[in-house]
């Protein structure tokens, strides 16, 4: 099935890949940059135990509130509109104390929906299918209804779900297209997703933007290059990325 949004450096167009290297047998998947969740949509079960992560706290108070309320999320969105005017308004309450979780959610769910380049800043003014978005929810609820969803920093997370059955993925934010995110990566923060890969447990499947920098960083794993039509607004028409793993694929 699809994921319900788009973002940042989404996985759809890689999804068939990257699940090519999955494991064949996995006791749990833990996806530790979530975003809009491609790679676990993707799939009807990825493992008996499957975790979504991410650090952004609205995108994770979204995916909790379609989880266990779905109806109350669709009953919040029911007279929303695609329209620059709401989505200033949304916008202009980013900050404003005093709302419900459903309340922020569909908030959030406008806002990135509507956003140029699912940043959640600028109004996108494309025409969107906004009921037939919203009526998927339910879907989606069906789908996280076993999903343990947290909203950890990486590093916690690897060192909590960490087990010898266990298979990570992981798509941090791109190196040097940090600002495109809406959670900054600093610089160090690269090298400790390296360091916090180095001594797992399990495997790990990672995706990162091709460069120099990141090879080097990753030059004691199998790294494979792929190449994807680029959705980060750099300029370009392709998008030159690696997979990196801790294990060889069957």
């Amino acid at each position: 099935m699809d994921s319900f949004l788009s973002w940042v450096g989404g996985k759809k167009r890689l999804r068939k890949e990257i699940l090519s290297y999955f494991p064949q047998r996995i006791d749990r998947y833990i996806e530790v940059f979530g975003g809009a969740g491609w790679i676990l949509f993707a799939k009807d079960r990825c493992a008996q135990l499957e975790v979504f992560n991410d650090i952004n706290s609205e995108l994770i108070n979204l995916y909790r509130c379609v989880k266990y309320h779905p109806e109350a999320v669709q009953k919040e969105l029911e007279y929303t509109l695609s329209s620059r005017e709401q989505f200033d308004d949304y916008k202009s309450r980013e900050n404003i104390l005093g709302y419900t979780d459903i309340q922020r959610a569909a908030r959030y769910f406008i806002l990135i929906r509507n956003s140029y380049g699912s940043g959640g800043t600028v109004f996108g003014m494309k025409n969107r299918r906004q009921n037939e978005a919203i009526e998927y929810l339910t879907n989606i609820s069906k789908r996280l209804n076993k999903v343990v969803i947290e909203n950890k920093d990486f590093e916690n997370l690897i060192k909590s779900y960490d087990r010898k059955g266990a298979l990570f993925y992981l798509d941090p934010p791109y190196y040097k297209a940090e600002k495109y995110y809406s959670y900054r990566f600093q610089p160090e923060d690269h090298i400790r997703l390296r360091d916090s890969v180095r001594t797992i447990k399990g495997k790990f499947l990672l995706s990162y933007n091709d460069c120099p920098y990141i090879r080097k960083l990753y030059e004691e794993f199998q790294i494979i290059p792929v190449r994807r039509q680029n959705n980060l607004s750099l300029g370009i028409g392709s998008y030159e990325e690696l997979i990196i793993m801790n294990f060889q694929s069957e």
